[in-house]
């Protein structure tokens, strides 16, 4: 049978053509259509309202995708997520502003890119701090020990501390020309979308393949049942702690990227809510799945921005819905939880797999 057309279902006789990345000619070019959408169709053919809404997408996806390995793929739930992103984007910012670097660093654009990196290696290894609970505890004791780690790194240690480094008083300010890679200047939104749109990709790509590592087996034989995995042979303890260094890394990659598409940094950009808020993410995206994390991102985002369209006009007879919008968020936030759980409990990443499966198994899609 050819390996391009697969009629009526996909046949697969090794691991190894199982988990290919191109597995027909069909879905190459549905792949190099997205990349096509992503790269090009999105930053030139679309205002740039709606680009910077596709940059809040991303962003939101690469915070969701650290919250889903833990949760999703390794069954560590967290609910302090947003403390690790906090973490990236007040090292990488206090790298471009407050490191002394040699000049020609400065000069040849590295001290941002530099910066990114160390910031996500910083945030990782803050998030296995945090995670050493797991080794003795899990399920509603974890949710604490990871809801601590927000209060002790934004609420004090940055609100507190490291926020006022400088003489300055909650606020670091990133003057225009400040975050640059080499001599591209990131001072617009579509070249904050491709900043965005790049680390997306990456991430993308190295979640899904570590995944298919021994780490990601290892990972899912965790959440599906930790004590018959370590019966197995499985370092429970090391492969939870890889998980959150994982996950830590994602979030500062996130919090650095997120230093690019802001004015002045703040402790109120990492509320507490936004840990929420991923969870949430996942939750209506579908638990368990990449796709899960990117559809719960374009979801969430995209309904707030069109909520925000319906309360402006109705906001010139009653001023009061526009003061109360971040209410109104909240509470569209709750009761779309709350009907993808009753309706859609396993997300919109599952409805996608139907959609799939509808198609390849045509004409016998019963």
């Amino acid at each position: 049978m050819s390996n391009v057309w697969l009629p009526c279902g996909v046949y697969h006789q090794d691991y190894q053509k199982d988990q290919g990345w191109w597995q027909t000619n069909f879905i190459r070019g549905k792949m190099i259509l997205l990349l096509a959408v992503i790269f090009i169709g999105i930053p030139l053919f679309l205002p740039e309202y709606w680009v910077g809404v596709a940059t809040m997408v991303g962003y939101t996806a690469m915070g969701a995708l650290g919250v889903q390995l833990l949760i999703g793929y390794t069954g560590l739930i967290t609910l302090g997520h947003s403390a690790f992103i906090a973490v990236g984007a007040y090292t990488s910012t206090m790298l471009v502003l407050q490191f002394p670097w040699p000049k020609f660093i400065i000069q040849w654009g590295l001290a941002y890119p530099i910066s990114i990196i160390v910031a996500a290696i910083v945030a990782g290894f803050w998030s296995v701090l945090f995670g050493l609970p797991s080794a003795k505890v899990k399920g509603f004791y974890l949710i604490l020990t990871t809801m601590a780690a927000q209060f002790i790194t934004v609420d004090f240690v940055i609100t507190q501390y490291v926020s006022k480094i400088g003489g300055r008083g909650q606020a670091f300010s990133l003057p225009p020309g400040t975050i640059k890679i080499g001599p591209w200047v990131i001072d617009s939104e579509r070249k904050i979308y491709y900043l965005m749109a790049v680390l997306i990709t990456l991430m993308v790509i190295v979640l899904a393949n570590l995944l298919r590592s021994r780490a990601g087996r290892a990972w899912v034989a965790i959440r599906d049942n930790d004590i018959a995995a370590e019966t197995l042979g499985i370092n429970i303890v090391w492969y939870k702690l890889l998980a959150f260094f994982v996950a830590g890394f994602f979030g500062g990659l996130a919090g650095a990227f997120w230093v690019s598409n802001t004015a002045a940094l703040s402790p109120e950009h990492f509320p507490w809510f936004l840990a929420l808020w991923l969870v949430g993410v996942i939750l209506i995206g579908g638990v368990g799945s990449i796709h899960g994390a990117i559809f719960g991102s374009l979801f969430m985002v995209v309904v707030m921005e069109l909520l925000q369209w319906a309360v402006i006009p109705l906001s010139e007879y009653y001023p009061k819905l526009l003061i109360d919008f971040a209410y109104i968020k909240d509470m569209a936030f709750g009761l779309a939880i709350c009907a993808f759980l009753i309706y859609e409990p396993n997300g919109l990443a599952y409805r996608w797999w139907q959609i799939k499966n509808y198609f390849n198994l045509w004409p016998f899609s019963y």
